[in-house]
This record gives C-alpha cells, sequence and structure tokens, in this order.
C-alpha cells in the first residue's frame, strides 16, 4: 500500500499507538513515532527500534496483519534506581519530555530563541501565523532581504518539536541549494540532503534501482529544475507523502500550464504544511495570485476574479524594511542603504555609429523618416537590439548574428540592416568600448587591485558581455585568473554553489564577481561585499531591487554602495541610457526609501512583464516618467494584501514553556553521555576545553548525521572516524562561523551550535529511553510525604498527531487522589541534579499496587480535561468548516462548469477537518514513582 493511499476511518477508531508509546512486535522493543488509521489493515504504525538488535532502526507496520502488542501503564514493573543522584531517572524524564511532541493545541513558540541567529519578533511572526492554522500553510512574502530563509527555518524547527516535521522536502532554485542547506544547519541544526547533481548520482549508487529516493531520505533539499522532471520524479513525488514542503521564490510557479506549477499542485496535495516564499509573489493578475493561495488553501477564494483581503489574510505574511516592527528591531544590525550613483560613459566614436545607425534605421523619432525594419509581430525586436548594445558590442553581435541565423529572418530589408549593424560592432574594439574603460576605473577606484581585499559584485543581462568582461578585465587591473569569477545561469549547478560560496569566503582570493541575473535571487552576497555596480541595468523595477538585495540585506555591517554605468551618446534621437535605464535607477531608489519596496508601485510583479510593457509604452510614444509613475505612489501589494506592509509593532508573539529537568542543554548532554558510557573521556576520546566539547561520533549518531554533505563529515573525519566539536554557547558559534566566513575553502563551520532539536539531542534521548525496559518505571527517592505517580496523557487526532499533552503527578493514594501539574511536583520534592541517593530499601510491591488506581486517576482527570483543549482545538476547526461551507455554496453559484472539481475540493477539506479532531481513548503512560527514603 503506498502512502497516498492511507485514509482515516471513522471519527470512532480509537487511537492507542500516540506517538512516544512503546510496543512489542517482531519479537523486539519499538517506539512509536506516528499512527495513522488506514481503509483496510487497520493502523499503520512507524517506529523506532528500541530493544539492541534494532536501535535506531525505521520500522513501519499495520497492525492488522501482524501482532503489535501495546504496553499497558497498569502493568508497569517498578524499578528502585541505583544511580547516583537518580540519574538515570532524571534523564529517563528528560527524554521521554523532549521526544514527546508538543500538542496541536499549543499554538505558542517554543524554541525562537534558542538558535544561532537574533531572536527577532519580526522575523518570528511567520511561525506565530503558521501555528495558528488548521494546518501551517502560509506565503512569505516579505520583501528582498529581510530575512525569509531564517524565517522558514523557525517554522520548520517548531514543526519538527511537534513531531510534524520528520519528513521534509525543500524546493529551491539551483544555485541556492548549498547556501540554504547550510543555514538551516548552522543556524538552526536542521539536517537536510542536497540533491544536486552530485547528490543524485549518490543516490544512484546508495539505493537500488527504481526505489523511490524520497523514501531512503526524509529530510531533502532539490533544485525546484529538477523535481519538474515528471517522467524521472512524478511517479515517486505521487506515492510520497511530506510533512513539511518549502518552495522557495515560489513566484516562478505561476503559469497553470507549466511544469513548475504542475509540481506545486502534486506536493500541495502530498503534504501537511507548505510554506512559500516570494519577494514577489503577485504577478499584477488576480487569477494568477489565486492560483498560488489555493496552494495553500483550495477554499480560500471562490471567485479568482473578486477576492478581498479578509479571504486571504490567514494565508500570508508580507513585510517592508519601513515596516514599523521591522524597523524597531533592525536598528544597528542592517546598515543604512547608501545612494544609487548614475555614472555617465559619453559614448566613443565608434559606438556612436551604432546609435546612429539605430535612430536612422531601428528606433526612428517623429520627426525622421524612415521606420522599424520589422513587422509587427516583432515590434519589440529593435529594443532587443538596443538593450544587447547597451550592455556591450559584444552582447550586440551576439545578438544580430542569432537573428541572421534564425529561420524567422526571411525579409531582406531587416536581413540588410542587420548586417550593417554586425559591421560596426565588429569595427568597435575593446579601446572604443566606453564603458569598460570606465568600469576599470571604478574598480580601480574602489579598490579592486592585485593585493587588495576589496570585493565587489558586477552586475550584467548578457552572458556574452560575462565573458568578454571575464576575459578584459583581470589584465586590466593586474588580477590573477583566480580573483574574477562569473557565475550565470548556463553553469553546472555545482559550479553556481562553488562560485557562490567562494565569493563570500574572505579567505578565498576571489575578488570580483561577474554575474547575470540568475543571481539576482536568493544568493547572499553581503557577508564579504557592500559594493555593486551594474554594467548594464534591466529594464525593470522589480529586477533592479532584486539585485540590488544581495547586498542591500539583513546582516549588512557596511553601508551597501550601488552605483550604474550610463552609456550616454549626442547622436539626435539616440536612446542611450539615460533615456530608460537612469531614469528606472533613480525611480527605484526613490521607492525604496518611501516604501521599502520598488517592484510593487509598478503593478507588475514579473520582471520580464514589467519590461516588456515598459517597451510597448515606449512604442506608443509614452515617456519612461509616464510608464513608470503611478497616479500617486502606493504598495499595490500592501493595498491588496490588507496593507500588511504597514503594520504596527505588536507583542511579541506567545512562548511556550516545556518543563525540563535540566538547568540547560549543556547539562543534559554532559549527564548523558556519563549515564551512557561508564568512561566518556576514554570511550569517546571526550573532551572540554573554551566552551567546546568535542568527541568521537559512535557509528550511530555518526549514521543520523548522514545528510550532510560528505565533504563536511570528511573534513571532520580523524582516523576514520568523525570528530564532533560541539558548542552550547551562542555567542562563541557565532564567533566560529564568523570566522569561518574569514577562510578560503569552506563556509562550513567545524564547530556546530547544538540548538533545540540538533541530531545530538534525539540520540542521547532515545538512547537514554532504552535503559529501562519496555514495563519499567523508575523509583526515585525524594522529599515527598507520600508516593506521587508521575503520569503523561496523550489524547491525538486520526492522523496519530497529538492534540492534548498532560504531564500529571498523582498523589493522595490510595482513596483520595489530587492531581498537580507533573514539573510542580517535582519542584516540590526537588528532583534535581545535586539531589542524593541514598539507596534506602522500598516496598516496591505496595507502589506496584498503587500503580492502577493512579492511572485510573489520571484517565479521569485527563478526561475532564479534554473539554478545556477541545475549546482550543475545535473552534478552528470549527470556523474552518463553515468557511469551506461557505466557499462551496459561493463556487457553485460562480461556475457550474466546475461543480465536480469544487464538491470533491470541499469533501477533500472536509475529511481533513474531520482527521484533525481529537477522537479515541488517551494513552496513558507511568514515567515514575517519587517516594520518600524508610
Amino acid at each position: 500500500m503506498s502512502e497516498k493511499e492511507v485514509q482515516a476511518d471513522t471519527l470512532e477508531s480509537p487511537t492507542p499507538y500516540a506517538p512516544g508509546a512503546r510496543i512489542f512486535a517482531r519479537d523486539e522493543e519499538w517506539l512509536v513515532r506516528s499512527a495513522v488509521h488506514t481503509d483496510h489493515d487497520g493502523y499503520l504504525i512507524k517506529a523506532v527500534g528500541v530493544s539492541e538488535l534494532v536501535q535506531d532502526e525505521p520500522i513501519a507496520l499495520f497492525d492488522k496483519l501482524e501482532p503489535v502488542e501495546l504496553v499497558q501503564p497498569e502493568e508497569t514493573r517498578l524499578v528502585l534506581d541505583d544511580t547516583p543522584k537518580f540519574r538515570r531517572s532524571r534523564l529517563f524524564l528528560e527524554s521521554v519530555l523532549r521526544r514527546t511532541p508538543l500538542p496541536r493545541s499549543e499554538r505558542g513558540l517554543a524554541l525562537a530563541d534558542g538558535f544561532l541567529l537574533n531572536p527577532l519578533p519580526y522575523q518570528q511572526r511567520p511561525a506565530e501565523l503558521a501555528l495558528k492554522g488548521i494546518r501551517p500553510r502560509i506565503l512569505i512574502a516579505d520583501v528582498v532581504g529581510l530575512g525569509k530563509t531564517l524565517e522558514i527555518g523557525l517554522i520548520l524547527a517548531e514543526l519538527m518539536r511537534r513531531g510534524r516535521g520528520e519528513r521534509i522536502l525543500v524546493a529551491t532554485p539551483q544555485h541556492v541549494l548549498e547556501q540554504f542547506q547550510r543555514e538551516m544547519w548552522t543556524r538552526f541544526s536542521i539536517p537536510l540532503v542536497r540533491l544536486d547533481s552530485l547528490g543524485i548520482e549518490r543516490i544512484q549508487r546508495e539505493i537500488p534501482a527504481g526505489r523511490n529516493p524520497f523514501t531512503h531520505f526524509k529530510r531533502v533539499i532539490v533544485s525546484i529544475d529538477t523535481l519538474k522532471d515528471s517522467s524521472r520524479y512524478g511517479h515517486h513525488l505521487e506515492n510520497t507523502r511530506w510533512e513539511a514542503v518549502v518552495i522557495d521564490e515560489s513566484h516562478n510557479l505561476i503559469g497553470a500550464t507549466t511544469q513548475r506549477n504542475k509540481l506545486a499542485r502534486l506536493l500541495a496535495s502530498q503534504t501537511d504544511a507548505l510554506l512559500l516564499a516570494s519577494a514577489t509573489p503577485h504577478n499584477g493578475d488576480k487569477r494568477s495570485f489565486a492560483e498560488l493561495i489555493r496552494l495553500l488553501d483550495p477554499a480560500a477564494i471562490a471567485d479568482p476574479n473578486n477576492y478581498e483581503a479578509s479571504d486571504i489574510e490567514h494565508l500570508y505574511i508580507r513585510r517592508t524594511k519601513v515596516s514599523q516592527e521591522v524597523q524597531n528591531h533592525l536598528a544597528g544590525k542592517w546598515a543604512e542603504r547608501g545612494p544609487s550613483t548614475p555614472i555617465r560613459c559619453a559614448a566613443t566614436s565608434a559606438e556612436e555609429k551604432v546609435f546612429a545607425e539605430f535612430a536612422q534605421t531601428w528606433l526612428p523619432g517623429a520627426d525622421r523618416e524612415g521606420g522599424p525594419v520589422v513587422d509587427r509581430q516583432n515590434r519589440l525586436f529593435p529594443y532587443t537590439l538596443l538593450k544587447a548594445f547597451l550592455s556591450s558590442h559584444v552582447a550586440l553581435k551576439e545578438t544580430v548574428s542569432k537573428r541572421l541565423e534564425s529561420p524567422k529572418c526571411t525579409d531582406e530589408r531587416e536581413r540588410r540592416a542587420l548586417a550593417t549593424l554586425l559591421e560596426l560592432a565588429a569595427k568597435i574594439r575593446d579601446e572604443d568600448s566606453a564603458k569598460l574603460a570606465e568600469l576599470i576605473t571604478q574598480l580601480r577606484e574602489r579598490g579592486i587591485g592585485p593585493t587588495s581585499t576589496t570585493r565587489i559584485v558586477v552586475f550584467s543581462e548578457r552572458i556574452a558581455t560575462l565573458k568578454w568582461l571575464e576575459r578584459v578585465v583581470p589584465e586590466k587591473l593586474g588580477l590573477k585568473p583566480d580573483a574574477v569569477r562569473i557565475l550565470h545561469g548556463g553553469l553546472p549547478d555545482q559550479k553556481q554553489q562553488k562560485i557562490v560560496e567562494e565569493f563570500e569566503l574572505a579567505g578565498s582570493p576571489v575578488r570580483l564577481l561577474l554575474t547575470g541575473d540568475v543571481a539576482s535571487e536568493g544568493v547572499n552576497l553581503h557577508r564579504a561585499c557592500h559594493q555593486m555596480i551594474h554594467y548594464d541595468l534591466p529594464w525593470s523595477l522589480i529586477r533592479i531591487e532584486q539585485r540590488n538585495g544581495r547586498i542591500d540585506r539583513y546582516g549588512q555591517k557596511q553601508n551597501p554602495q550601488f552605483a550604474a554605468l550610463i552609456l550616454t551618446s549626442s547622436t539626435t534621437g539616440a536612446k542611450d541610457d539615460t533615456t530608460v535605464a537612469e531614469k528606472l535607477l533613480e525611480r527605484e531608489a526613490e521607492v525604496h526609501r518611501s516604501l521599502g519596496s520598488a517592484e510593487a508601485v509598478t503593478g507588475e510583479y514579473l520582471a520580464d512583464r514589467e519590461e516588456r510593457r515598459l517597451m510597448e509604452d515606449l512604442l506608443k510614444g509614452k515617456s519612461v516618467e509616464e510608464a513608470v509613475e503611478p497616479a500617486e505612489e502606493r504598495d499595490v501589494l500592501a493595498d491588496l494584501l490588507a496593507d500588511v506592509g504597514t503594520l504596527g509593532d505588536g507583542p511579541d508573539p506567545q512562548r511556550v514553556r516545556v518543563p525540563s529537568l535540566f538547568g540547560s542543554t549543556s547539562d543534559f548532554v554532559g549527564e548523558a553521555l556519563q549515564e551512557l558510557y561508564r568512561d566518556p573521556e576514554t570511550e569517546l576520546d571526550l573532551a572540554r576545553e573554551d566552551g567546546m566539547l568535542a568527541f568521537n561520533a559512535p557509528p550511530d549518531l555518526e549514521q543520523r548525521l548522514s545528510d550532510l554533505p560528505a565533504s563536511y563529515l570528511a573534513a571532520q573525519r580523524v582516523d576514520g572516524t568523525v570528530r564532533l566539536k560541539l558548542t552550547f554557547d551562542r555567542d562563541l558559534a557565532q564567533r566560529k562561523l564568523d570566522e569561518t566566513l574569514q577562510k578560503k575553502q569552506t563556509s562550513w563551520p567545524d564547530l556546530s551550535y547544538v540548538s533545540e532539536i540538533h541530531p545530538l539531542l534525539d540520540w542521547l534521548a532515545d538512547k537514554t529511553l532504552v535503559r529501562l525496559g519496555r514495563k519499567d518505571a523508575p523509583v526515585v527517592l525524594a522529599n515527598v510525604d507520600e508516593p506521587v505517580f508521575l503520569v503523561q496523557g496523550v489524547y491525538c487526532n486520526q492522523l496519530g498527531q497529538p492534540t492534548v499533552v498532560e504531564w500529571m503527578a498523582v498523589r493522595g493514594l490510595p482513596g483520595s487522589p489530587v492531581i498537580e501539574p507533573l514539573d510542580q511536583a517535582l519542584r516540590k520534592a526537588e528532583v534535581k541534579p545535586d539531589m542524593a541517593n541514598p539507596k534506602a530499601d522500598v516496598d516496591i510491591a505496595a507502589l506496584e499496587k498503587l500503580v492502577p488506581e493512579a492511572i485510573a486517576a489520571a484517565r479521569a482527570h485527563l478526561e475532564q480535561r479534554r473539554a478545556d483543549y477541545d475549546e482550543s482545538i475545535v473552534e478552528p476547526l470549527r470556523a474552518y468548516r463553515e468557511r469551506v461551507d461557505e466557499w462551496e455554496q459561493l463556487a457553485l453559484e460562480i461556475s457550474t462548469s466546475r461543480s465536480n472539481k469544487v464538491r470533491d475540493a470541499a469533501a477533500t477539506q472536509r475529511q481533513l477537518i474531520a482527521e484533525l479532531e481529537t477522537t479515541g481513548q488517551p494513552l496513558l503512560r507511568l514515567l515514575a514513582v517519587v517516594e520518600r527514603a524508610q
């Protein structure tokens, strides 16, 4: 049975296999991770091995097809803990607390302050919004540079803490795969398998032919252009369910017939959480934007031509740099943007001849004879030629040559005109390029030279221009070949990722990055660079904004500086860079200052469409000012989306208090290692020094790290063993990360920050949990007047996800049970690291007689409390059910032709609601007993 066929059954189905429960199957003991009821085979149980022979091994089984024994709490055996300071019991309780998923009823943030980043409330807002919904499905539409990757990491971490992030798929542009993967690991301790070209080769080596790679790896990051190959991956994706899917730069999904859109619709149907990220999510067309929103919630928009912000406000969040909360929290953390300076370059005589040819033949003015040499169908082609020339004479030659070779170029007049342009362009030497001369001057003045450490990024739209600059610039500046790198979309994915990494490493020899607009989306170039030169400018405010956002972004410590080379002409009627490019440069800077976002003011949200519209306006005789100036300056996207760009500074997101028996994560790790190994200093070569912890990773821990790049693990390997270097000190980890960026070769630090979701902690917790037998609970002697029974209670929904988790302490037995919070009882009893173990005798048999009554009391209390929990669980589901009913009725009235699709979508959403409701009987588990010493 494929995962797709796994469906919920009825509301009356009990849910005995809650996450954290222990089961006995196939003669071994297992720890339940999830359980979903199926139509025919009972529960599909996913668990991990506990007993020695299957330890850490995953398993999937159906309880109707083979015997599964669930440990009953009334049958718990009590075992007196004889370890120093009751270490085993404290570690066991802590591990249960850590490995129990937070329930769906808990919507506050549990981990927001525990990662390698500044805990900024505005970056935590998306996680807050995602957890409010019945499913975490949102569009993060923050403008360029605010930290969408960090916001995604925070959401994924919260889902993992809730047991809803075990299977994650991240789809990004190919040139940011390594960058995104590194951010997830170094900042959040989330390991992702990178399936770039090398990663796919690794799959082919490691798994049998035909095996679904997405079931082999549970957390994957892959290029969306790789995934969209339906012939290669479509069948695998159709049979794979995810708990969270992330699609970065999701504006590229718009267009119902595109492969990317089809892929997105498939993934949206196969996941619980769906996170879309884009600074430009709207392409100016309401129907297209509705299509994007429907990926998140099919019942959000009934009429794609007519909807309001209130219909979709639960699904998106968008801020700009001038939003109040952003400004309040970014003071000192993001250097103010410098000016965008136009640098005029007077055309040389050879270049003027080309301008004259354009003016006379291709782009005549109203007061001159002649006209375009192309028909109406190709009316924009003259501007394509002009833009190529404004990039470089090399780009013009390439564009003309390709046109002449095209079978579409049949008109003799056009061919003669193209031949003339080609001849004129061929006569331009490198010495005749005004922009090249000025670029060399600017680079020298800004500090680029054989011995300097300054770094500058130079953008050009044309690959031909980039390749030409790569060839001629190093010699003119006295640079070695390895000081210059060229980046464009035609390079292999591994090469693109390597170039981005080299540029951000201060210790690498790269000083100059020549890049096309492939680097205008998602790439971080600000860590070692604050200067950018536009060798040529796109005719798009969106693209200019995106380019500038590579160095003008959160974390930039120096004032970003921007310049653009503006080729000018004295030829009458010439449309040089002052006609369009210079005006767009100025306009982008103005709107950025006033609105914090340039792209939204145009009413277009795709760079290509914006550029095409501008060309069409020019053909109609409009000026650039008329084309780019709206009637009033306003953020069109913010208007559509409830003006979220001007949200105020509200209270910090709500936090969750998770009980703990340890003062710090470091304390837990230290004691766990001492418990698991007789002499960790010898067995693991454990060393502690200057805030760092280092030890040799045992094979089972190394296996949990295998998702990380092989090159990264190889760098940590000593004599064949991975040598882990860890720290719990955030400041130290950040210093080490900063130091890594000063190196020559890798931007992955060898020191790993241990967040609350680091694989090390799961490994320690799992190994600690199995120190006790599957029916055993420890007895702890502490400061109590009567026995206190510590009980965990869990309710689940049909998907096996906890909806209620209650930690209870039962005292007053026999006869008069009293329930209080578990952590409160432990504080009263002074169960803590410095407690002594007197190793006194205890009447275990007498305590065991009280176990059934303790469980009964806990069950009664939990059932009473369920009504309180149900209010927070059921109300959002009820409200959404009403929304679905309203949507279905309205959608059927609008379009009878889609009636079947509408009814199917509504039925699917109602089934989802049913699956999310609390159902069945609670799982109760006796964790420990606290007794007084005799």
